[in-house]
């Protein structure tokens, strides 16, 4: 039967439906707050941006934040909403001060729909505005105008103040990892020296800008002091690492652009360029680039993101009357690189020697690379190792694009979630046995090892991260000792190798229930000894209780509701504090005594997040 489209079936919709019906079209995603780029960070860093556009046009230089189970505030000092415009901006849609580039010249937001998109997305949102001795206050429940306040007289400093709290309808059981608040929060000290946030009573600061920021998030020293180099609208940060791949910060008015954009690529391109040109020698990009960790900052005057959650800048040029981004940024970096270059010998001579390690390494695995390309093609054409899945992932902040690849171990295993999976997004790939131990071999091991070649080749990840096919890649292994080995293997693996698919937060591990318990009316799942007490006290006398052992014994059927829209995904999160090295060292490493005491006395598995270095 074909639907009647008819003048009825036309709806218009006001901005907070529109807001609830499609919500990624303004935070990109949903979630619970287990990733970084859920929506309620989202939330949160919207209402700060507002905040630090104040700072950066020189008013308030300290920032409240407070998060209180799931009730959020942020209290900064600027000039304070005009108490005549408070139930406009927070609520009518195209109303802001953004609009006016005289007033927010080089502001984050400019298109004044974020701040309405945390109040449509919150069931309690209240914003207050402190002006020259008078507050006024407006309290909404999912962009409903709930009660507008009087004005009165108030003896506090100005600025605004905004609490709110994410719709549980909409968000679920959510929860804020403050891991991934305090990352946010720093940031924005780094781009913003002279600001103080502060966050549960912990100050964040930055007197150094990007060389703090580079400072703070390599995991080991970097092969020579870092180069920092600043001027007006544009700051850099760089230096080489012995890890595999490149990192990248990335930063537009103080916004973080993880995805890059138009002036990551004019950074790379500028880097490559002035390093040709200083040691005269035309090295291949890839080896100019391998193990750098850097960061740059620019500013540009209305700034065109890709996505509302602007992550990926598309600006071609610093402003209507100014150069391309690409000139501004190849200009600066070819000038002041080379000139500190010439200063510095020594970290000139160390960058050299790093270069001509990486071209050595690349030109010994060149010879293999050929051969190891066709036997993936020929592995793919049979449709051995990998059952794709219909979509992949572009890179873009696009919700239709949330391609996953499990990875997984056994025929079982992977029979279960290949029969129980989502054809258009979900594939498999299917590991023969358990992986080889990477730790200490070169990326030479990558090629030559069937199984690497065949898993780099299904990600695509050869040349980086550019060409990624997933989103997600999950390790699905057992919960028992040979699946926490396989897994062991498997992280050593990306870490050694690619560790930016860690670092940009594309790596989990699936969880799978451990015990079922039912009665004739109710079928709980339960992942830990806890669950199953509780569910055995829902369920009353006596109920059916199933020790999962492994994946392989859990029907399809089944295995639907754990790789469905309830699927607990547990982040693999690289953290600063810890050295890398050192870590895959004690636990990939030789059988020492010290690691088997360690093993003894912790064996039982772990359910916060997997936290690796």
């Amino acid at each position: 039967m074909t639907a009647n489209y008819s003048e009825e079936t036309i709806r218009t919709l006001d901005w907070k439906e529109h807001i609830r019906k499609r919500p990624g079209m303004y935070i990109g995603k949903l979630g619970d707050g287990s990733s970084p780029d859920d929506g309620i960070y989202i939330l949160l860093k919207e209402v700060i941006d507002n905040s630090i556009d104040e700072y950066m046009m020189g008013f308030g230089k300290t920032i409240e934040v407070n998060i209180n189970e799931h009730q959020v505030s942020i209290r900064d000092y600027g000039r304070g909403v005009p108490l005549g415009k408070v139930v406009d901006v927070a609520s009518k849609m195209n109303t802001g001060a953004k609009y006016d580039s005289k007033v927010f010249k080089k502001s984050v937001g400019l298109n004044g729909v974020g701040i309405k998109a945390v109040n449509a997305l919150s069931s309690s949102f209240t914003i207050q505005s402190v002006r020259e001795g008078k507050i006024k206050s407006v309290d909404f429940c999912e962009g409903e105008l709930v009660k507008n306040h009087p004005q009165h007289n108030s003896p506090e400093k100005n600025g605004t103040c905004i609490i709110f709290e994410p719709d549980h309808t909409m968000f679920g059981k959510f929860k804020f990892i403050d891991e991934y608040i305090e990352a946010m929060l720093r940031n924005y000290t780094y781009l913003n020296t002279g600001l103080t946030i502060i966050y549960k009573g912990q100050k964040f600061q930055s007197k150094n800008g990007l060389l703090d920021l580079l400072q703070e998030n390599m995991s080991g020293e970097g092969l020579y002091p870092i180069i920092h180099l600043q001027n007006g609208d544009i700051e850099v940060a760089i230096t080489h690492g012995n890890q595999y791949g490149e990192e990248y910060f990335s930063f537009v008015n103080g916004q973080h652009t993880t995805q890059g954009g138009t002036h990551q690529v004019a950074f790379k391109e500028a880097l490559v360029k002035t390093v040709r040109e200083f040691f005269k020698k035309d090295f291949d990009a890839s080896d100019i680039r391998t193990s750098i960790i850097a960061a740059i900052s620019i500013k540009v005057e209305e700034p065109v993101f890709e996505s509302q959650t602007k992550t990926k800048l598309g600006s071609r040029d610093i402003g209507p009357d100014g150069p391309s981004v690409r000139n501004f940024i190849m200009n600066f970096l070819t000038s002041k690189l080379d000139d500190y270059l010439h200063k510095h010998g020594e970290t000139a001579h160390i960058m050299l020697k790093k270069i001509q390690e990486s071209e050595k390494e690349r030109k010994a695995i060149s010879g293999i690379k050929k051969l190891a390309r066709e036997r993936a093609k020929k592995a793919s054409l049979h449709n051995k190792k990998l059952r794709d899945c219909r979509i992949h992932y572009n890179g873009k902040d696009d919700r239709k694009n949330e391609s996953t690849l499990f990875i997984t171990e056994g025929d079982s295993a992977s029979g279960s979630i290949t029969k129980s999976r989502n054809v258009n997004a979900q594939a498999v790939f299917s590991l023969r046995g358990k992986p080889l131990n990477s730790f200490g071999l070169t990326k030479k091991v990558v090629y030559e090892n069937e199984e690497f070649n065949l898993l780099q080749a299904a990600l695509n990840i050869e040349d980086g991260l550019d060409g990624l096919r997933y989103k997600n890649v999950v390790i699905a292994t057992d919960a028992d000792v040979d699946g926490m080995h396989i897994r062991l293997l498997l992280l050593t693996f990306f870490l050694q190798f690619f560790p930016n698919l860690v670092r940009n937060g594309h790596l989990y591990i699936l969880q799978t229930p451990l015990f079922r318990v039912r009665n004739k009316k109710e079928t709980i799942y339960c992942y830990s000894e806890e669950e199953k007490s509780n569910a055995i006290t829902k369920l009353g006398k006596n109920p059916e209780i199933t020790r999962f052992k492994g994946l392989g014994e859990i029907s399809p059927d089944e295995f639907k509701h754990f790789i469905g829209p309830n699927i607990r995904l547990q982040p693999v999160r690289m953290k600063k504090d810890d050295d890398l090295k050192n870590i895959l060292s004690f636990y990939m490493g030789k059988n020492t005594p010290e690691r088997q005491d360690f093993i003894i006395n912790r064996l039982r598995v772990e359910e916060d997040p997997v936290e690796v270095a």
